[in-house]
């Protein structure tokens, strides 16, 4: 729960492999960014599951380009490990109740059918959102153009070494 560019800062100083930012990079200013303070590679994850070429359930899109804030939680209530995403019916019903949650694998094969009927009738609030801090920033471009646009942002980006 550390905050991306602390943890990438703190982690380049100490070790002496490239490191990989991942976590709430959703355009080029982000990798940017997390470049400069040391990173030598950015993963970027929620910015790619609007994509057309995404396998995401279109309700999980729509979700994810409908989400105006950061409505994301650390729940385990749909998989029993956590995990960050946006918050739904089913993360609200659970709250409170987390002493009751099974532990990740049972707690996953319990909720999939759930989460599977829910993803086929196009109902977000019973299928796992999985989504990053950024998710109000999200996209719905080819990832072949997001890719595209996420380097001319980062050559645009004015963003200072530490």
């Amino acid at each position: 729960m550390v905050p991306l560019a602390a943890l990438v800062r703190e982690i380049c100083a100490s070790v002496a492999v490239p490191v990989i930012a991942s976590g709430g990079i959703m355009d080029g200013r982000d990798a940017a960014t997390a470049m400069a303070l040391g990173a030598a590679a950015v993963q970027l994850g929620t910015a790619f599951l609007p994509c057309p070429e995404s396998g995401a359930a279109p309700a999980y899109k729509r979700a994810l380009l409908e989400a105006k804030t950061d409505t994301t939680v650390i729940t385990r209530a749909f998989s029993g490990r956590p995990a960050r995403g946006l918050t739904n019916a089913f993360i609200a019903k659970v709250a409170g109740k987390e002493d009751s949650i099974l532990p990740f694998r049972q707690q996953n094969d319990l909720t999939r059918p759930m989460r599977n009927a829910a993803g086929q009738q196009g109902i977000a609030d019973f299928i796992s959102l999985w989504a990053g801090q950024g998710v109000a920033r999200s996209r719905a471009l080819p990832a072949a153009d997001l890719v595209k646009t996420l380097v001319d942002e980062m050559l645009r980006a004015e963003v200072a070494r530490p």
